[in-house]
């Protein structure tokens, strides 16, 4: 069970002892890797658990890539466009350079062979062609790229097309690059599914997805690589096990071989030595709070959203929840009135932060119930 710790008008309980706290939560320091930035994050608590230049403006490659997906799902989620729409591919999409999917000029292809085209067989034309159908033409969708990427809170990135192919205006950060990521796992799980899928076949050619943790590791079921002379070879990989997901980033390494390899070691540095735990859900209460002058003394006190910690690995017992409540709830009590705020701490370190809002509604008491507690809180 998680201690409590209260302020204001409630009483502090003890807390553990600063050396039983650290035998606790003592970990190796995160893998150094030879990167040009890198990031490993937990999905739903959100906690960074190793990073390299996270920030820094780099070359992303077809990891571009993710964000022409998310601009696709988003269209088809607004119904401005369906998977089944048939795509004429246009000249300028059939001559761009670089990986392929093959589609021919004039022809027409579904915006759902598309999409598995850009996202498994990595296609350049694929890319170009779901653009100009979404917005007429690549830079218009390069607009629609940075609007979506400012409303994430990518504040490290700009786009100016749909592909990765190297622009000096052309740039993101691991940190943005996970921010995206986690948005296409939480936004469109539907389709999500694609970026596990080993190979496609179009045009009766087939070929591989070149995420080689695919093959390496049955927890990985994404996302994307990318390679281009100046953003060097880059991969960001999504892998779930026993409940807990979590995205790495790396960017700008050497060879195939070695995203692949740095992507593993983050990923197993992660699973190894933390865990992420469910400790509130909505409607679920965390406390309980007086409430003055209403039909009832007092309210259950919880959360609107879900409230998730990465903690080292056998430290949950360890986590403290410290409640900063208002000092005087007085009705009415509505469910959207802040009342407290939580904080959830482990070896005097915030993990985890929420608002705390009432379950349920309290009205006016009555004029009996008023004056009562107006003496009581006179007497106080």
């Amino acid at each position: 069970m998680i201690r409590a710790i209260f302020f204001g008008l409630m009483a502090t309980a003890v807390m553990a002892g600063p050396a039983a706290v650290q035998a606790q939560v003592a970990v190796p320091s995160p893998p150094a890797l030879n990167a040009a930035g890198y990031l490993l994050v937990d999905h739903d608590s959100g906690r960074i658990l190793a990073s390299r230049n996270q920030d820094e403006r780099l070359d992303p490659a077809s990891i571009t890539k993710l964000m022409t997906a998310y601009v696709v799902f988003r269209s088809i989620r607004d119904g401005r466009i369906s998977l089944q729409d048939e795509v004429t591919i246009s000249e300028k999409a059939w001559r761009t350079g670089g990986s392929r999917m093959f589609i021919e000029v004039n022809t027409n292809v579904t915006v759902e062979d598309l999409l598995q085209g850009m996202i498994i067989q990595s296609g350049n034309d694929a890319s170009v062609a779901l653009a100009e159908h979404v917005a007429g033409s690549v830079d218009m969708f390069a607009q629609l790229m940075n609007q979506y990427a400012l409303e994430l809170g990518m504040s490290n990135t700009h786009y100016t097309n749909s592909t990765g192919l190297t622009d000096e205006q052309h740039y993101t950060s691991a940190t943005d690059i996970a921010i995206l990521a986690g948005a296409i796992i939480r936004e469109f799980p539907e389709y999500y599914g694609w970026y596990s899928q080993k190979s496609f076949t179009y045009n009766d050619i087939e070929q591989k997805n070149r995420n080689a943790l695919l093959w390496r590791d049955s927890s990985v079921d994404g996302m994307k690589t990318g390679y281009t002379e100046s953003a060097g070879y880059c991969l960001v990989s999504s892998a779930k096990r026993d409940g807990m997901r979590l995205i790495s980033v790396v960017l700008g390494t050497k060879s195939p071989r070695a995203r692949a390899n740095d992507s593993q070691t983050l990923l197993n540095y992660g699973f190894r030595f933390f865990e992420t735990r469910l400790v509130y859900r909505p409607g679920e209460p965390v406390t309980e709070a007086r409430v003055w002058k209403g039909t009832t003394d007092s309210t259950e006190l919880g959360v609107k959203r879900d409230i998730y910690v990465t903690i080292p690995r056998g430290s949950y017992d360890l986590l403290e929840a410290r409640l900063d409540l208002v000092a005087e709830i007085t009705a009415p009590v509505d469910r959207e009135t802040q009342l407290g705020t939580l904080k959830l701490d482990l070896a005097n370190e915030t993990l985890a932060q929420a608002q705390l809002f009432a379950l349920s509604e309290i009205a006016r008491g009555t004029l009996w119930q008023r004056a009562k507690d107006s003496v009581l809180l006179w007497l106080e």
